[in-house]
């Protein structure tokens, strides 16, 4: 199945990512308290706005539980291994890489 064009936008209406993604609003707002990635900002009103990132991570959740058949807690563990690690745990990863890095040139620099 093609996925959907994203009109440029900064943010978008529930109303315009369910009709994106060929969902209902009721579906889009329950994978909203199954999926904690899918946190949309609210608007001064207290409607929901979703931000690109939103409508591709909508996407991916519907290919994940329609297209690839996936269970809910499936789909969820399959995309939290998949993120991108953030704070506390993304300075520990660039730690690690780091020294690894000094030694494979500690490495290089006894060769020659």
């Amino acid at each position: 199945m093609p996925t959907p064009e994203i009109p440029d936008k900064l943010f978008f209406k529930i109303g315009e990512v369910c009709e994106i993604a060929g969902i209902e609003p009721y579906v889009l707002r329950f994978w909203e308290t199954e999926f904690p990635a899918l946190v949309p900002g609210k608007s001064k009103s207290g409607h929901r706005l979703y931000k690109r990132k939103d409508v591709e991570m909508v996407l991916k959740v519907k290919e994940l539980l329609y297209d690839r058949g996936f269970t809910i807690p499936g789909a969820r563990k399959h995309l939290s291994r998949n993120r991108v690690p953030r704070g506390s745990e993304r300075d520990k990863m660039l730690i690690h890489v780091r020294e690894q890095l000094r030694d494979i040139l500690t490495l290089l620099q006894r060769k020659t």
